[in-house]
């Protein structure tokens, strides 16, 4: 003889092992714990946009006289979220004199342009600054005044995708004064005893 014994269940335990049972049907279901990484993820870590970094980009002497050599330019490299990327492909540099009676202020080019590029893992060593997370490129052009004006445009083109550009506006600086009038006293004369031995 089999005899049955009910215990009775409270209605809040009850309520219980049915919201557990509707969670994991719910969660199987689900993708929410298990995306798959798409084509459109990955590519937006690519470049996106590029510009010739304003504060490092510039005229630059490499033996560190007064004498410019050249234009130290700076590029960076931008991805869908504006962080810093990395890039690979080719760089033309072109650079512009000044017109400032137009809208588009480059003037006559003033010299071939420069071609740089980014393209093998050693070029990346190379080039690519860990600080500033910009690829650097010396552009040799030892007729620059560092008084005038410049343009300098550089133009991307990448291993695989469209192309990128930016421009940038090289201000002269003013020239320092050199005064020949002598006609003003030393602020500090010399001593006219002899220090004691």
């Amino acid at each position: 003889m089999i005899y049955m014994v009910s215990i009775p269940i409270l209605p809040t335990m009850r309520l219980a092992a049915l919201l557990v049972a509707l969670l994991l049907v719910a969660g199987c279901g689900s993708n929410l714990f298990h995306q798959k990484e798409t084509p459109a993820d990955g590519a937006s870590f690519k470049p996106v946009a590029m510009r010739l970094h304003p504060i490092f980009t510039g005229i630059k002497s490499w033996q560190g006289d007064a004498l410019p050599d050249g234009i130290e330019a700076e590029l960076e490299f931008l991805d869908a979220f504006d962080d810093p990327a990395k890039a690979a492909g080719r760089v033309i540099f072109e650079l512009f004199a000044y017109n400032n009676k137009s809208p588009d202020p480059r003037g006559n080019r003033l010299a071939n342009p420069w071609v740089g590029s980014i393209g093998t893992i050693e070029e990346q060593r190379t080039r690519w600054n860990r600080t500033s997370r910009t690829y650097s490129f010396q552009l040799a052009f030892p007729a620059i005044n560092p008084t005038e004006t410049y343009v300098l445009t550089a133009s991307f083109e990448p291993v695989g995708g469209s192309r990128l550009f930016s421009r940038t506006i090289l201000r002269g600086r003013e020239p320092v004064p050199v005064s020949e009038d002598r006609t003003r006293e030393p602020t500090t004369a010399a001593s006219v005893t002899q220090p004691a031995n």
